[in-house]
């Protein structure tokens, strides 16, 4: 049993951890930034301890000091939530090296799904469907670059995607359409995945048109046992950036749901895989699916997994790091109705989804019906430029797609921001959109739909009665996920 944990990261996953902590016994050791002073999950934590600086390099990215205040707190597990460190098999290492618990997979299962090649092998090796790639030589030049072009083409078709071998989030990608850009492209790409990770390596992949990308949820403990907890759709991206996911995908048949299932797990085992992680895949219109990659950590969407098979998840992180074993086997888990998650941004869709900073003079989000709200802000927070401009995810459950599509637009209907821009109206027109409501939905969804993205300033009338709303109710920010919603039922 773990008595103290380090929650090594902020926002609105860090409020979630801590809730979980504080719901199970354990103590919650928080830290923050300067702008982050104020920051809700603060008040859920025993200990605070102050990290000198604004910027995430400053602060929640310094290792050094994380492992430190570890040290100096007693703590005897660190929870890395994600992004910053929760994917640094140097950071995973350091830990296990200070006797602490990393509440994540091992650091060599980190460090090995960190190179998509080395990936793509060990997937291919357990019999797991990949995107067919290619890896350039060294040298695009004079017959080489003959050999790869003619090769790229018999192998893969263009267009063609370069990928960056050692990141992602869309830095060293490219698109090819013809082959006379090859050599360009590549060139570009090494320098860019040179400067954004340290290694120029990059591969060639087939490019699929308008696929869906489906994730599969995967949980593994220290005694070999491996499930997964169904997928989740994805497909609907802005730069590679997920805006708006749900379970179950409109798109698999139970036998392909099935399949998907089983080639997550495969994969899980090959890699000897622990604690919470998700497998990525593409699915063509032919129902074809391809590995893509792995993430060794909690997912910002994990709510709407939590939501359908009605599990804490943050808590099963934990007591599987503790050495527990999975209370279930694959046979018990259940999924139940339909559920939607949309993330809601404090950015201007008028001018390219530019972030927008500011005081949050109303953050009102009423209590609504089979919703829930996971967020790290609160009226009066600031929204600064150092951090991800996310304010809050939103959650509903129906007992089809239907119901939980109408009972979201209803309820993004009620909430009021003001003090910054949001993508609250573009999310209710997406939701609304007459593809999106047919689940017709693709990676190239938004390229392909004008969704309309202004919205009504509120007059002074409207602002003056949602301030004296807001300052009549208590904090959304501050309510439990777990207080409502079908996850308390059975």
């Amino acid at each position: 049993m773990l008595m103290k944990v380090l929650i090594a990261n902020r926002g609105e996953i860090a409020l979630r951890v801590a809730r979980t902590l504080r719901e199970m016994g354990v103590g919650v050791v928080s830290v923050y930034s300067d702008p982050d002073r104020e920051a809700p999950h603060l008040e859920l934590s025993d200990e605070v301890y102050h990290l000198k600086g604004e910027s995430a390099r400053e602060t929640y990215l310094r290792q050094d000091l994380l492992l430190e205040i570890a040290r100096q707190s007693g703590a005897q597990a660190v929870h890395p939530g994600y992004g910053f460190l929760s994917e640094n098999p140097e950071f995973a290492r350091a830990c296990r090296e200070q006797g602490l618990v990393f509440i994540g997979p091992p650091p060599e299962v980190i460090e090995g799904l960190g190179d998509k090649m080395q990936a793509k092998a060990a997937m291919l090796a357990a019999e797991v469907p990949v995107v067919p790639s290619w890896t350039p030589p060294e040298g695009l030049s004079g017959a080489d670059l003959t050999r790869a072009r003619s090769q790229a083409a018999r192998e893969l078709g263009y267009p063609i995607l370069i990928k960056a071998a050692a990141g992602g989030g869309g830095k060293g990608m490219r698109r090819v359409d013809d082959p006379g850009d090859l050599e360009e492209a590549v060139g570009a790409a090494r320098r860019e995945a040179a400067s954004a990770f340290g290694d120029d390596r990059v591969f060639l992949e087939k490019y699929f048109d308008r696929p869906r990308h489906v994730e599969v949820q995967l949980f593994g403990d220290s005694h070999g046992s491996v499930v997964h907890l169904f997928e989740r759709e994805c497909s609907i991206q802005r730069r590679y950036q997920k805006i708006v996911e749900e379970s179950p995908s409109p798109a698999l048949t139970p036998e392909l749901r099935r399949a998907m299932g089983e080639a997550a797990c495969r994969a899980a085992r090959a890699l000897g895989y622990q604690n919470a992680g998700t497998a990525e895949f593409l699915v063509d219109a032919q129902g074809g699916f391809y590995f893509l990659e792995v993430n060794a950590r909690l997912q910002v969407e994990h709510p709407v997994t939590e939501t359908l098979v009605g599990l804490d998840l943050v808590r099963l992180q934990l007591e599987v790091a503790a050495g527990g074993r999975l209370p279930f086997t694959q046979e018990e888990l259940r999924a139940r109705g339909h559920c939607l998650e949309v993330r809601l941004y404090a950015e201007d869709p008028e001018r390219g989804f530019l972030p927008s900073i500011g005081t949050l003079e109303v953050f009102e989000v009423p209590a609504w019906p089979g919703t829930r709200l996971d967020t790290g802000v609160r009226q009066g927070s600031t929204i600064s430029t150092h951090y991800d401009p996310m304010l809050a995810k939103l959650i509903a459950w129906g007992a089809d797609r239907r119901e939980s599509i109408q009972r979201m637009r209803a309820w993004l209907g009620q909430i009021v921001v003001l003090g910054v821009t949001t993508n609250l109206e573009f999310l209710r027109n997406l939701l609304a959109h007459p593809e999106f409501v047919a689940g017709r939905t693709h990676t190239h969804f938004l390229q392909d739909h004008q969704i309309v993205t202004g919205g009504a300033v509120p007059d002074e009338a409207f602002l003056a009665a949602a301030l004296l709303a807001a300052g009549s109710r208590p904090s959304a920010a501050m309510a439990s996920p777990w207080e409502s919603g079908p996850w308390r039922n059975g």
